[in-house]
């Protein structure tokens, strides 16, 4: 079963993580690439040191090297993966207000008839 993947949307039409992607380094945006068919592929199979689930659903994808980079998303309904939010790594732990608005654009989604 093939997933696709989707970009959080602003309701003003913008999409900070493809904003985000594209400001990456272009092999961390490799990178990024690569995971993205991994997660389409292996969806929630997909674990260590790819991706790792945060609770409530909510998963982190893991590029690692010279640029950290963080992807938080979710599984949704008809087969959806949801780019939620993502942030350049710089300490060992994830700040809470990157965490916070992951965790708003999760419940936007998830209220989404």
């Amino acid at each position: 079963m093939v997933l696709h993947i989707k970009v959080y949307e602003t309701k003003s039409g913008q999409t900070p993580v493809e904003t985000f992607i594209k400001g990456m380094q272009p092999p961390a945006q490799a990178k990024l690439a690569r995971l993205l068919t991994m997660l389409e592929e292996f969806g929630a199979e997909l674990s260590m040191p790819h991706s790792k689930p945060l609770g409530d659903s909510l998963y982190e994808l893991r590029i690692r090297g010279k640029q950290e980079v963080r992807v938080f998303y979710i599984f949704a309904v008809a087969r959806h993966i949801y780019l939620l939010h993502a942030f350049q790594k710089k300490t060992q732990t994830t700040p809470k207000k990157e965490l916070t608005i992951a965790r708003q654009r999760q419940i936007e989604i998830e209220s989404i008839p």
